[in-house]
């Protein structure tokens, strides 16, 4: 049977509850949703994938970084390659249960629609589910589909040292999660990944559906500034090498130049620690992260050099020493016109209001839009509330955008290669 839209639809109640049960596993004392990567909520929460997965009567291959893949075989392959919808399933400390989870689940439910409806697809389709994309536990982030796409080794990434002093590759293999299988082992033929927008943008304008068609760039960087440690009340100002002043500094900088820019550029310090943390003692160090973000390359850079010469004056105005360690970088993505248009007509066709976007948040997408043509679909996201137990969307919308997945999967699994 061909893919008809207007004949299928997803399973909402099936979908919503395993949403709210996956959304249990890795509750703390203090009902706090923690499933960091590779740990022991970790490991419930995969198992109750692979069972999904299991019942949906998929495949079920782990790579040598824990991703879990779940593919459903076409009756007739003839070396076609696969299409491939998935996120992540790993959160942040107190988390929502949306975020990642969603598009993971919405992709097993779009095969269990296909399957019941009598479906035959043309090419393979596969759900996956990508290792320690939130960074929480192990750096970097996004970490098993950099490793998929080829941008970080096996090696490097089982060698990644814990927040708790762990190392990755160990608790892979404690969980029951370190495959066998070498990471890229299947070239997508298209990925696509559904998302909540982590944003406001969609609920702010009235907008059902955001078909993504590109992702902001990312440049992260730990500032440390040392001064000198002195008494706070004998001092002189005009004598002081203080690094908490010239930290803020930095910070003012950065917010002035962001809100000025004629460009979407935002910058963020979002961890900052002194020493020796006395409020009567003028800092001797301070110690920050830097998180920049533009879509357009040439601006990322231009923010980036902007920074690097603010740090020159003013490590000879203020008397410190700066040093910068570069934590992550990621050049901005465009997803794959085809497919963005292809969500359009689908958002369309289920008489939903759409808007072309961009994400500024870092995705699965981004890396695996460097091996196979890619793209996103976002739902509203209440408040643009994410990485919070706050985190909503409503039924209608979650259950729309499942929909809408369905319609550009069942699209793209029923071309064959020219």
């Amino acid at each position: 049977m061909a893919y008809d839209s207007s004949i299928v639809s997803i399973d909402a109640a099936r979908l919503l509850t395993r949403i709210e049960q996956l959304g249990q596993i890795g509750r703390d004392k203090e009902d706090r949703l923690v499933r960091l990567a590779a740990s022991d909520a970790d490991k419930r929460g995969r198992d109750a994938l692979v069972s999904w997965m299991k019942e949906a009567n998929l495949e079920v291959v782990v790579d040598k970084v824990g991703n879990i893949f779940g593919i459903w075989r076409a009756p007739s392959e003839d070396d076609q390659a696969p299409i491939m919808v998935g996120s992540h399933i790993d959160t942040v400390i107190n988390a929502g249960v949306y975020d990642g989870c969603y598009g993971v689940l919405s992709g097993i439910e779009v095969i269990q629609t296909l399957q019941k409806a009598g479906f035959v697809p043309s090419r393979p389709i596969v759900v996956a589910a990508f290792t320690n994309e939130e960074g929480v536990r192990y750096t970097p982030d996004m970490m098993g589909s950099l490793v998929y796409a080829g941008g970080l080794s096996v090696e490097d990434a089982l060698a990644s040292v814990g927040t708790d002093g762990s190392l990755l590759g160990e608790e892979l293999e404690r969980i029951g999660y370190a495959g066998s299988v070498e990471p890229g082992f299947l070239k997508p033929h298209a990925y696509v990944e559904l998302h909540i927008e982590q944003g406001p943008v969609l609920e702010r304008e009235g907008i059902q559906i955001g078909a993504v068609k590109n992702l902001q760039g990312i440049s992260w960087q730990r500032i440390t500034i040392e001064g000198v440690a002195n008494h706070a009340g004998t001092t002189p100002i005009s004598m002081r090498s203080d690094a908490g002043y010239a930290a803020s500094r930095v910070i003012s900088f950065l917010r002035d130049r962001a809100t000025s820019s004629p460009t979407p550029t935002v910058a963020t310090v979002g961890c900052i620690s002194f020493e020796p943390n006395a409020i009567n003692v003028i800092p001797s160090r301070a110690i920050f992260t830097v998180d920049l973000r533009d879509p357009n390359e040439h601006s990322l850079q231009a923010e980036e050099a902007a920074l690097g010469a603010f740090l020159t004056d003013l490590a000879a105005a203020e008397g410190v020493k700066i040093t910068t360690e570069r934590m992550a970088r990621f050049e901005p993505v465009t997803f794959d016109a085809t497919i963005v248009e292809i969500v359009e007509a689908a958002a369309e066709r289920h008489g939903l209001s759409y808007r072309r976007m961009t994400s500024g948040a870092g995705h699965d997408a981004q890396m695996i839009a460097h091996i196979c043509p890619a793209a996103m679909i976002f739902v509203p996201s209440i408040g643009g509330i994410s990485h919070n137990p706050r985190e909503f969307t409503s039924e209608p919308d979650l259950v729309a955008g499942a929909n809408v997945l369905l319609d550009v999967i069942g699209k793209l699994a029923s071309e064959r290669e020219k």
